[in-house]
This record gives C-alpha cells, structure tokens and sequence, in this order.
C-alpha cells in the first residue's frame, strides 16, 4: 500500500474515532466532579462541614419571603464560601421542584447557551437529578439553548454551586444546568423568557454564579463592584449591560446576572436584597490584585403574599377598643424608650387585658421587618406582656441595631396574642395559617408565629423546616424523634 493511502486510511480510522468518542460524550449520563479537591474538599464529610460553617455563620433568611433567585461567587471555597453562604441561607430548608443554575463558560468558546439535559451532575455528596423534561422543553422553546456536553466538562462556575444547593435544600429537587457562551444582553433576554415558559408553575430558584471585578487594587475593586451591586439592587439589566459594554464595570458572568434580572424583573421584583461583599485580599492579605465576590437575592414582594393570604390565627375574643389599646400600650412602651423615660402605666385596664397570656409584637419599616420579640409562656397580664415586648423588639432584637427617632415614625406595630403550646405527635394535625410552630431539641429552639407561612406562601413541609432553621438545626430535624414540636394560634391585629 502506497505512503498516501496508508495516511488517508490514518487519518480516516482518526476521524471516526473522533466522532465516536464525540458521540459518547453526548450520550453521557453523569457529569463527574471535576474540581473537586481543587476549588472545594473531595470529602464528603469535610465538604459539609465546610458548607455548614458558611451557612450557619450567615444571617438566616427565616421568616423573610424565600427569593426567587440569588447571585453566589464561584471562586475556590476558602475565598467566595462564606460570600456564597450569605446567599444560600436565604433559601436554606425551601421545598423546591427545580433549580436553575446559570453559568458563564470559562473554558469553550461557543455561541448561545449549552444544557445539560440528561442524567446527573455528581459532587462528593452525591448525584443530582437533572431536570430532564424541562431541559428537553428549553431546546425546544429557543434554538440558541443546546446540548454540548464539552461545555460543561471542566466547568468549575457552576460544579461549585451544586455543594451548597445540596446541603440547602431538602431532597426532592432537580437540575437544570445551563452554560452561557454568549453573554450579551440578547441572549439574556431570550434566556430568561425560555426560563419563564418552562418554570411556569414550579416551585424554582434562580442562581446565577459570578464573581465581579478581576485582579485590581483593593480600593479600585471595592468601587467598581459597590456600583455593580447598586445595579443588581435596582433591578436594571440594560444599565449595568451599558457600564459592561463601556469597560467601566466588570462581572465574569454578567450573562447568568443579567439573565436573572431579566427574570426577576418580569416577575415584578423591583429591588434586590445586597447581602453581602467582600473580596479575595481579605482572605489573602493581598490588596494589590484582588477578585470581588457579592452575595445578592431577589424575592417576590412580601405584600404580594399579604393582599393573597386569608385571615390567620383565631379569634381570641378581644374587641376592637382592646386591641387599639394593645396598641397604644406598645406606642408609648417605644416612644417613652426614645425619650429614656420609662414605660408609662395604663389605667383602667379591661378585664382582658389582665389575663395572663404570651404574646409577640412585630416591628415593620416600609413592609420589612425590623423587629419582633415575645414571650411564649402566659406568665404576666397581656397589657405587661405588650409594653415590655415592645421594647425588646425595638431595641433588643439581635438582629437589627437599635431604634432610632428618626426612624420610628416609618415604624408599623403589629400584635399576635397567643394560645398555650401543644405538643404535636402528629403533623397531620397541623395546619397552614392557623398553627404557629414552635421547635426543641436540646438547648436549640426556634419559633415562626402564624401569619409568617401564610405571608411567604410556605407549605406545611416547608414551614416545618424553615422553623427548623430558625431553631439552628437541620433542615429536616422535624423528622428526628429526639425533636419536639409544639404548635400554637395566635389572635394576629
């Protein structure tokens, strides 16, 4: 056989090679972890552990409407994890159908947006489902989203989030993973009304994984990417895309970003919630080249829930002309506090009022919270209750700084009485809008009044975990026997 057609039968054995090597690729069912032991531990018990720390160092997002969808840095796990933590707090316990998590491509080149849409993506904590009917549906509804496996082979960007996702959420949710080549605003637009159509009616959250600023001086990084997240709190896609454009602002994965605005924005989210920043030379002392991470959420307006949600709680007797002077009880217990005076007596207290019960009084600042404190056990008059739960809740409450005057006057009070505490054996027992749910185990323990599942439009599973959390423990810890629970009503004006 002559030189030329031994070569030309080389080079023909290579080319089919190559296209069944291609061809095994594609019909992959499991993308294995690829960076693991580098940007996260290969280990699964030292992996979440590490997670764990980051999401019990991070403020909860219990009690606060679940977002819909959150930014996290995708940096190795000693530089972004506690950023990204702040973020997955925020969704921790949530009882999700789907997962979105969007991308940007670090290592291929291509045009539009790759899924993948079968089988698995494994960690060290196991494998995740994908979302294989809605992938295939994505394909189908825009032509720019398609299946090229080699997009995601080495991908760290959107490996690392799978970790926290797995360690947030209660099982039951799957995948769909998705990698941006192009990353301009069109094809975020096109994206995210894709995602619209497919997530219809699912329960879902959105992450997009991005770190911000790359390798400048600490104080040049921390300006650009403060301007960034001014963005990202003011929903505006086109004006961020405008700065990106312009060289003036930079985000590695400002498509998954600006997907996500597009998304929230037709959701009818107007503002985003800036959890967090911080940037790689406060991990590594190094100030002169450092990378910006920013942790941001975007939730459903808390009084969208409150126009849809029914009466809570019961009924516990208290006219009109008791409960507006709980109230007054509650104002001046605040006001004679800014003034350092004390709490004023109430004469003539109705009947009622002296009956000794438990109660919680809630602070909110432009429909926000910005406090709540009370006393479970039915150990003093209602009206003392009141007066000095007001206090602790305006200045007492760990979670905010105290009350000012100047803020006081934006300030709305609101009051739940409650019902003694019932040891529940049963959850079927239990029921959404008018429980409140009260968690022990050891020295942990964590309360949610009524109106708060019926305000993030929780389910009974959901509630459960959420108050979980709130108590410090998994999850899933409603489940262990070695849990109590307790449940009670509240009379909520």
């Amino acid at each position: 056989m002559r030189i030329p057609d031994i070569l030309g039968l080389l080079m023909s054995v290579m080319m089919l090679a190559a296209q069944a090597a291609g061809e095994v690729r594609a019909m992959q069912q499991v993308r294995e972890p690829a960076v693991a032991g580098q940007f996260y531990p290969d280990q699964a018990e030292l992996l979440k552990r590490n997670i764990l720390s980051f999401l019990e160092a991070a403020p909860s997002g219990s009690g606060k409407t679940p977002p819909m969808a959150i930014l996290a840095p995708h940096a190795g796990y000693m530089y972004s994890g506690a950023v990204a933590g702040w973020s997955y707090a925020q969704v921790r316990g949530q009882s999700l159908d789907t997962v979105v998590v969007l991308s940007p491509s670090h290592r291929v080149r291509f045009p539009g947006v790759s899924v993948w849409p079968r089988g698995s993506y494994r960690t060290p904590l196991g494998a995740v489902s994908v979302d294989e009917e809605r992938c295939a549906l994505l394909m189908k509804t825009s032509s720019m989203i398609r299946d090229l496996p080699e997009a995601h082979g080495r991908e760290h960007a959107l490996e690392v989030q799978i970790p926290f996702l797995q360690e947030s959420l209660p099982e039951g949710w799957k995948l769909i993973p998705l990698v941006m080549g192009s990353q301009d605003l069109d094809t975020a637009r096109e994206l995210a009304g894709a995602l619209d159509r497919v997530l219809a009616g699912a329960r879902f959250l959105v992450v997009a994984s991005s770190d911000l600023s790359h390798f400048h001086p600490a104080e040049a990084a921390e300006k650009m990417d403060q301007k960034v997240l001014q963005y990202l709190e003011k929903v505006d896609p086109e004006g961020l895309w405008e700065e990106v454009l312009g060289g003036r602002l930079e985000a590695c994965g400002i498509g998954p970003i600006l997907t996500a605005l597009c998304m929230v924005r037709s959701a009818g989210v107007s503002r985003g919630e800036v959890l967090g920043y911080s940037h790689s030379g406060h991990v590594s002392g190094d100030r002169s080249r450092v990378v910006g991470y920013g942790a941001v959420c975007w939730r459903k307006e808390m009084e969208q829930h409150k126009e849809q949600s029914p009466k809570v709680g019961v009924d516990l007797g208290l006219n009109p002309e008791e409960k507006r002077l709980l109230k007054e009880i509650a104002r001046q217990s605040i006001t004679s506090a800014l003034k350092g005076e004390p709490a004023p007596e109430t004469p003539d207290v109705p009947p009622k009022l002296k009956e000794h019960r438990g109660a919680f009084v809630t602070l909110e600042k432009n429909k926000r919270l910005r406090g709540c404190i009370g006393f479970i056990q039915a150990s003093k008059p209602l009206h003392v209750t009141v007066r000095e739960m007001a206090r602790a809740a305006a200045f007492e409450d760990p979670r905010f700084p105290p009350l000012s005057q100047e803020e006081w006057p934006k300030v709305d009070i609101e009051i739940s009485v409650l019902t003694p505490m019932q040891r529940v054996r049963d959850i079927s027992q239990l029921k959404v809008g008018l429980h409140g749910l009260y968690m022990v185990r050891g020295a942990r323990r964590g309360l949610l009044l009524p109106q708060v599942a019926t305000e993030n439009g929780w389910d009974l599973e959901t509630f459960l975990s959420q108050t979980c959390i709130k108590a410090g423990l998994p999850p899933d810890a409603w489940k262990d026997p070695q849990t109590e629970i307790y449940a009670f009503s509240a009379d909520v004006f």
